[in-house]
């Protein structure tokens, strides 16, 4: 899998706490190693065609898109936010 962070994704994880920043990472490390480790809870957001999100914590979200073997990960953050604007 090649993963990818969009310019908006990086500056929403440059903003995070070093807290926060820390169970992003772990999340995209388990994300790495099986998309559908549980905690995760991987889904396609409602409405769209290609744009997923993923939990970090229970208010931490990860979204993404999948294309072939890359992942893009287009935004991280709290979920309403985040979310908000996928």
């Amino acid at each position: 899998m090649i993963f990818r962070r969009t310019a908006r994704s990086q500056r929403a994880y440059a903003k995070l706490s070093a807290g926060d920043a820390e169970r992003i990472e772990a999340a995209i490390r388990h994300f790495a190693v099986d998309p559908s480790y549980p905690s995760l809870r991987v889904k396609r957001m409602q409405g769209t065609e290609n744009i997923w999100e993923a939990r970090a914590s229970q208010d931490l979200r990860i979204t993404f898109q999948r294309e072939g073997d890359r992942v893009t990960f287009r935004n991280v953050g709290r979920h309403d936010a985040t979310l908000r604007n996928p």
